[in-house]
Parts: C-alpha cells; sequence; structure tokens
C-alpha cells in the first residue's frame, strides 16, 4: 500500500489565501506587511530563492524590498543596510540570505537583524525564546513541517520522533518544536552509530542531511510520517541524472511509510509560506505597539 501524500503545493496554496486576507484587513489598519531581502553575490540558487520570496511577497498583497550586492562588497556596507532596516519602521521583516561570500561572519550578520525583524527566526534571542516556549519567529522550515504533519493530522504527541541532521537552521529548531509538541525525540548525525535501528523506530522521520535518496526503505518503520527537507540532484550515472530529488529515497519509502513528503512539492512550498506568514505577524505585532501607545 502506497503511503499518503503531505501535498506542500496545495497547503501553501491554502494557508497563503488566508494570508492575503489577512494583510488585506492589516493594510485597514494603515500598515501593510514589508519584507526586505538582502542577496550578496551572484549565486544561482540563492537568486532562484530571493526571486520566489519576492514574488511570494507580491502575491500575497505585502511590499517587498530587495537589495543586491557584488560578491566582493565590504560586510560593513551590508551591516550598514541592515541597520537602516532596522529603524525603518515601514520594513517588517528581514531577510540575508545565506550563504554569504567567506569574508562575512554569518552569526554577526544574523545577530544584526533586530530580534522583532528576524522573520527568519535565526537570531540567538528567537532561538532561545522557542527553546523555552516562548512567542517567537519560528524558523521557517521546521514550521512548515509543523503545519504539513498538522494538516495530514499526523498525531505528534506521544510520538517517537527521529530528526537525522542537527543544523541551526532545520535540524535543531525541528528538534525544538516537536519536543513542544509532546514527541519524544532523537537527534541523529554525521557520527550516530547505527542510524537505522533510530529510523526503525522512529513514528515521525524528519530527514535533512542533503544527501540524496540517502534514507531508503528498508530504513523506515511501517506506517510512519517521513518528512523529507533535502533538495539535491540525482547524482551523475545514475537513473533520472540531474533530476530534482530529496533525502529519502522516496521509490523505495513510499510503499513503506504511512505518509511522506514529496521532493519537490513538500517542504519546500511550505518555507516560503511560512515566512510570509512570520512577515504578517510582524506587521501585527507593530500594530498592537502601536494601537497600545494610542
Amino acid at each position: 500500500m502506497s503511503a499518503r501524500i503531505l501535498d506542500g503545493n496545495a497547503l501553501s496554496a491554502d494557508v497563503r489565501a488566508r494570508l492575503a486576507e489577512q494583510v488585506s484587513q492589516i493594510k485597514l489598519r494603515g500598515i501593510t506587511p514589508c519584507l526586505a531581502v538582502i542577496l550578496v553575490g551572484d549565486n544561482p540558487a540563492s537568486a532562484v530563492y530571493v526571486r520566489n520570496k519576492v514574488a511570494g511577497c507580491e502575491k500575497a498583497g505585502m511590499r517587498s524590498l530587495r537589495f543586491d550586492y557584488p560578491a566582493d562588497v565590504a560586510p560593513q556596507v551590508v551591516l550598514d543596510k541592515i541597520a537602516e532596516l532596522n529603524a525603518d519602521d515601514s520594513v517588517h521583516g528581514i531577510l540575508v540570505q545565506l550563504p554569504l561570500p567567506p569574508q562575512f561572519d554569518e552569526k554577526a550578520v544574523l545577530e544584526a537583524i533586530s530580534v522583532d525583524k528576524d522573520v527568519d527566526g535565526f537570531h540567538a534571542e528567537n532561538v532561545g525564546r522557542l527553546s523555552q516556549g516562548q512567542r517567537a519567529f519560528f524558523p521557517c522550515t521546521p514550521h512548515g513541517v509543523m503545519k504539513l504533519l498538522e494538516a495530514g493530522h499526523v498525531d505528534v504527541s506521544g510520538a517517537d520522533a527521529v530528526v537525522i541532521g542537527r543544523s541551526n537552521i532545520v535540524g535543531k529548531p525541528m528538534a525544538m518544536l516537536l519536543t513542544q509538541a509532546g514527541a519524544t525525540v532523537t537527534v541523529c548525525h554525521s557520527r550516530t552509530r547505527d542510524l537505522a535501528s533510530h529510523t526503525r523506530r522512529a513514528d515521525i522521520l524528519v530527514v535533512a542531511i542533503g544527501r540524496p535518496m540517502f534514507v531508503t526503505g528498508d530504513m523506515i518503520k511501517p506506517g510512519a510520517a517521513v518528512i523529507d527537507v533535502g533538495m539535491n540532484r540525482i547524482p551523475a550515472g545514475m537513473p533520472n541524472e540531474g533530476k530534482l530529488c530529496g533525502d529519502v529515497d522516496f521509490a523505495s519509502a513510499k510503499d513503506v511509510a504511512g505518509a511522506i513528503t514529496p521532493v519537490p512539492g513538500g517542504v519546500g512550498p511550505m518555507t516560503i509560506t511560512m515566512l510570509l506568514s512570520n512577515t504578517l505577524e510582524s506587521a501585527e505585532r507593530q500594530a498592537e505597539r502601536q494601537e497600545g501607545r494610542a
């Protein structure tokens, strides 16, 4: 029996339609949500991501600002722009597209963004708030995964969840969100011994390691929910070489899992959608502050 498909495209379209309605309502209060995006260099993948983010904003009725810099730009130039955007009340979210060129200290750049405009959820203060269960901007990809699980009626509370990958962007915040939702969470990584022994007991398996088709069907517990965060190209010499694929071997996994996300069309669309959601939330927080002062 083939797994249920957790369709990120369909869920994203539904969430974005609701966001557009909320944007139209907050505009009546004199606020237009605005996202500022900074792109450094000419990485083709980064350029596509930025273009999609800007297009998503505009389709939802939000403003978008884009600032492009050459790869050899001095870091202080970018930091000065971030400071300018921090001080601009018409800007509600600031995003610096990663990765940055080697002359940059990525941590310093992310920490320069105001915590109130950190719609990527990467600022240390937002990470700390997340870890304590406080109100915070959640990193967009893990937040999107939680929405997919909810929409797919996957019961997280009491589930045995395994996350493969411990990055600050996906793995660690994913583990925190699952823990807060009541799951018992194991985080696996490159030094984990006997990885398959962990994955085979997972009711929920989240894979975010950047290795094409690494997790196969024989590593999955029958009936598990499998969330594939990976986005890779099939290596040369393999069938369908160059085609997009995830970190999970979809062909073998779908016959074992109870629910699974495809690549493309699974987690990816939800990442940008949650970025828009965070930007709207930032604008709503500003409205609350303004109305509180009135």
